[in-house]
């Protein structure tokens, strides 16, 4: 519903999180819209959220650290808690604007990613027809009520808004991805971790972080002193070590399971890294259970 106050038209709808939404890190707390009128003027204040507000039309600026930025249609800027801001219209193009409040303990480091930051709290063309459908089906969802699912779809509208934030960040360009390669790094080795087991290769985590294959092997060896192969070929056989101390699996079953064709290359690789067959390897941990069990 629409209400109307002194300096402006506004429609504002609050939520309460769910336990499957506090999980996550970031939740959105309040969610609203408004047409300014010619005296609109807010502030100085300071959020108790990061609140995301979305130009939809008109002209205004937006004041943080005594920084003036002029905001205008498509442009976005944050509130940040114990930061004091101001923001206005210019009285002869009202404002029109969609605004989201975020909670949670992983809410900065999310908008770090997506390139929104204390220091550069506002970016221009950010409104885009993706970002604005994704708005438009908050509405949707909150003028339905609070149903049993509502977390579920509140959720997936928090995580999708932010990817198309984060694609058409400049974080997310190759340029300052390759700056700051502790970030993609520490991506490329979550992304290795995770499925090592499937055969993913080199080219496919280089492609994954959006980095050249062959800058991604040099700064990969330089930060972790193994090739991305090595790191690899380190992980499948750790696994494969793990599994055969617990004496349930065929040596088939564990070659299988961690990523090769078949037991004799996984034979092959095993004696390269730990100098002994999988076999003699298997009859020394059984042995030694023997004499631990005397």
């Amino acid at each position: 519903m629409v209400y109307e106050q002194h300096n402006q038209f506004i429609e504002r709808h609050f939520f309460t999180p769910s336990e499957h939404e506090k999980i996550s890190g970031v939740w959105p707390v309040r969610l609203g819209r408004n047409r300014a009128k010619p005296n609109y003027y807010i502030g100085p204040k300071v959020s108790s959220l990061c609140s995301l507000h979305f130009v939809l039309k008109g002209k205004g600026m937006f004041v943080q650290d005594e920084i003036h930025y002029p905001i205008a249609e498509q442009d976005l800027f944050c509130l940040f808690p114990k930061k004091s801001s101001v923001y206005y219209t210019d009285p002869d193009h009202p404002l029109e604007m969609i605004w989201v409040a975020f909670d949670g303990k992983h809410t900065i480091r999310t908008l770090y990613r997506a390139g929104i930051k204390p220091n550069e709290p506002h970016t221009k063309s950010a409104l885009t027809p993706e970002v604005k459908a994704t708005l438009q089906e908050w509405f949707q969802l909150a003028e339905g009520g609070e149903r049993l699912s509502a977390d579920y779809f509140r959720l997936a509208l928090t995580f999708k808004l932010f990817g198309h934030l984060t694609v058409n960040s400049h974080e997310n360009t190759p340029e300052h991805r390759t700056e700051a390669s502790t970030d993609w790094l520490a991506m490329a080795q979550d992304y290795l971790k995770s499925h090592y087991m499937e055969g993913v290769s080199v080219d496919k985590a280089a492609q994954f972080v959006g980095i050249d294959r062959s800058h991604f092997s040099k700064k990969f060896r330089q930060t972790y002193g193994l090739s991305p192969i090595q790191y690899i070929q380190g992980l499948k056989m750790e696994q494969a070590r793990q599994m055969m101390a617990e004496n349930t699996y065929s040596l088939t079953e564990i070659a299988l399971s961690v990523g090769y064709p078949d037991l004799f290359s996984f034979s092959k690789a095993f004696k390269r890294h730990y100098t002994v067959t999988p076999t003699a390897y298997a009859i020394q941990l059984n042995n030694k259970d023997a004499l631990t069990s005397e």
